[in-house]
């Protein structure tokens, strides 16, 4: 992707989530200079992959295989298998219509989509095989407390206001239909580089053109600007 690609994805993500009153915390506006002058009081965000998440899941064309995440708060899996401590994650999540994410699952993650506003979320849901392919069995979730039954690969729609619960090995890949759309993640914590098992390969953090500076860091920027 290039980087003056990225720099306007974000750009609209702020004026979209502006209209949804949903404020974001102040370091997602921090420029490139003002994290050069953070310190050590700011190792949490960068341990823990805080910020923006721009992704084409290495396609080259993030209009139909794109996704914007802001990854707000983020345990530890330190944490999780100590069972004290921040053991939680949330994230929020811009889908466009019929901008696809692939399916995946994981291996420790559970995980809530609650869609906030906009148009549906539109889910895909396969059981896993031992071996990591998809099952051929019917699929089982709780949508708002309610336990419902899909088909393998059967949409699954959810309104503003609906949520689903997702399970560990649950292959889930998503788009949304009628509007841009605003999801809201609530999970366990969440591991980017070693909880993901994507059914055919991706490049899960896109490789950068340089064509202009950032005006504001993705989580894989933080190793270059922030020196502390």
């Amino acid at each position: 992707m290039k980087r003056s690609e990225i720099n306007a994805i974000i750009r609209d993500a702020g004026v979209f989530l502006a209209e949804y009153r949903f404020p974001l915390p102040p370091f997602a506006t921090w420029s490139p200079n003002e994290w050069r002058g953070k310190g050590p009081e700011c190792f949490e965000i960068v341990e823990r992959g805080l910020g923006w998440d721009i992704t084409d899941w290495g396609t080259g064309d993030f209009a139909q295989h794109g996704l914007v995440l802001f990854t707000l708060r983020n345990g530890t899996l330190a944490n999780l298998r100590a069972g004290s401590g921040k053991v939680y994650s949330e994230k929020v999540l811009i889908v466009q219509p019929g901008q696809r994410t692939p399916l995946h699952f994981h291996w420790s993650k559970v995980e809530d989509f609650v869609n906030r506003g906009g148009g549906q979320l539109v889910m895909t849901l396969y059981n896993s095989t031992p071996e990591g392919g998809l099952a051929d069995s019917g699929v089982t979730v709780s949508i708002d407390g309610t336990e419902r039954h899909f088909a393998p690969g059967e949409p699954v729609r959810l309104e503003p206001g609906e949520s689903i619960s997702l399970h560990t090995g649950l292959y889930h890949g998503f788009t949304a239909a009628g509007a841009p759309t605003l999801i809201v993640e609530v999970a366990t914590v969440n591991d980017d580089h070693g909880d993901n098992r994507f059914l055919e390969p991706v490049g899960r953090f896109p490789a950068i053109d340089e064509d202009i500076l950032p005006t504001h860091l993705l989580v894989g920027d933080y190793a270059t600007y922030y020196r502390a």
